[in-house]
């Protein structure tokens, strides 16, 4: 992947708050999508789906 086009995911952890900080890091079309990043994607601190949202990198 190349660097420049890569975009930070952080984790908001679970209702309890626990997984909190566990990133991922993705790819985006800038042209396309103006607005930030949300998924619910696997965190394996807490073994779970987790909200992510998009966060400067």
């Amino acid at each position: 992947m190349s660097q420049n086009h890569l975009i930070k995911l952080v984790s908001v952890g679970d209702e309890k708050g626990a997984g909190k900080g566990h990133t991922y890091y993705s790819r985006k079309n800038r042209k396309s999508v103006e607005r930030k990043l949300e998924f619910k994607k696997y965190n394996p601190i807490v073994r779970k789906h987790t909200v992510y949202k998009e966060k400067k990198a």
